[in-house]
């Protein structure tokens, strides 16, 4: 079997950030190595220098391999930005699970969010520019488990003390996205004290 070196991509809990371990590249399952590899280089660079040829020569297998799983460079972006979207509700919900979830639980959320974006720009922008988030031409990210923990954290807060579950959710949400853009275009500096303090 023909094997070259890819990277695997997973997961920090205490971090948020992607980690990147070398592993040999095995080709049946080339769909999954060419968006591990898309992953590492999103955290070296920005998406717009990404191309298909060059994830091709990266894994070590031809243009026309890599055409046959994404048919052109959107569809890549599109697997890329839904792993992305992935991994932050991975992140989201190992920060709620850790203090026990409820009210605390909601702020961890809010907080992963913003050092994941922080960790992970590149694919953080990528995430939100991505035309698979679009429905029926609204920004939505329906069924994702980053979308699930902040709406069903929203009804449990108007639960407690009233008010409707949708703003509450756009609320938060603007709040936490609000900060991650401001600290990633250098607007606001980077500091996990104000994070912390910020998000309450």
């Amino acid at each position: 079997m023909t094997t070259s070196n890819v990277y695997a991509v997973t997961m920090s809990r205490n971090s948020n950030s992607v980690n990147i371990d070398k592993k040999p590249y095995h080709h049946g399952d080339l769909r999954q190595s060419l968006i591990s590899e898309g992953l590492r280089m999103l955290s070296e660079r920005d998406a717009d220098s990404l191309s298909l040829r060059e994830l091709a020569r990266s894994v070590g297998v031809s243009a026309t391999s890599v055409y046959r799983h994404f048919p052109d460079k959107e569809a890549l972006m599109t697997a890329l930005a839904l792993e992305g979207l992935a991994q932050l509700g991975a992140a989201q919900r190992a920060a709620s699970d850790a203090v026990g979830g409820g009210a605390a639980g909601f702020k961890e959320t809010g907080r992963a969010y913003v050092r994941f974006a922080l960790a992970n720009p590149a694919l953080f922008r990528l995430i939100f520019a991505s035309p698979a988030l679009l429905v029926g031409g609204v920004k939505s990210d329906i069924g994702s488990e980053a979308h699930n923990l902040l709406q069903a954290n929203a009804a449990a807060t108007v639960r407690r003390g009233g008010g409707d579950q949708e703003v509450r959710a756009v609320q938060s949400w603007a709040l936490v996205h609000g900060l991650a853009m401001l600290m990633l275009d250098g607007q606001v500096a980077v500091d996990d004290e104000l994070i912390e303090k910020a998000i309450c």
